[in-house]
């Protein structure tokens, strides 16, 4: 059994003994293709601005904006209004102007408007963010197919995200490009 399990392991050891060998006299003759990137080849688009420029965020974008702005200030009133209430509540039964029991009852009362005005915000909220992800994407997608047709041609072997540049030449922003496409591809989808 030892015989047969050293003889396993030098089979093993030879072979990966052999291996790196032979893998150095492949690479040693085979040569390294390389290629030069012209400035000409990259690109680079402000996406931000694009998208925060473009008719679609112009219109619908401020739009879902505003109503996440309305709901939020709508839901923070009426939890003003509950809180005030509970205080007060609170103030009239330490007074004494108002009785254990019916204090218990408003005070029940309130709890429950607290928690429908929860829900309301829980199924409210859900319902902007669905928008708001619908947006995003429609966002996204009219931006990468203007890409798609100012790259058409594959005049660039390389566009990326200004974001991500530390220094650039301008000559290289092909956002303004990009802005147009993405204008006319929504005013497409309008119709």
């Amino acid at each position: 059994m030892k015989k047969i399990l050293f003889a396993m392991m030098a089979v093993a050891a030879a072979f990966t003994a052999c291996a790196p060998k032979a893998e150095t006299a492949q690479n040693e003759g085979a040569v390294e293709e390389t290629t030069v990137v012209a400035p000409s080849d990259l690109a680079y688009v402000q996406v931000e601005m694009v998208l925060a420029e473009s008719d679609l965020f112009q219109t619908e974008g401020k739009a879902l904006e505003e109503r996440t702005r309305t709901t939020q200030e709508r839901w923070a009133r009426k939890q003003q209004k509950i809180q005030n209430e509970l205080n007060k509540l609170q103030e009239e039964y330490n007074k004494g102007l108002i009785t254990s029991l019916n204090a218990q009852k408003k005070q029940e009362s309130l709890q429950q408007q607290a928690m429908q005005l929860e829900n309301t915000m829980q199924s409210e909220g859900r319902a902007l963010e669905e928008e708001n992800i619908v947006f995003t994407n429609r966002a996204q997608d009219l931006l990468r197919r203007a890409v798609s047709e100012v790259n058409a041609e594959k005049q660039y072997r390389m566009i990326v995200n200004a974001s991500a540049l530390i220094d650039a030449d301008t000559t290289l922003d092909i956002s303004a490009r990009v802005l147009e496409v993405v204008n006319r591809l929504y005013a497409a989808e309008k119709e």
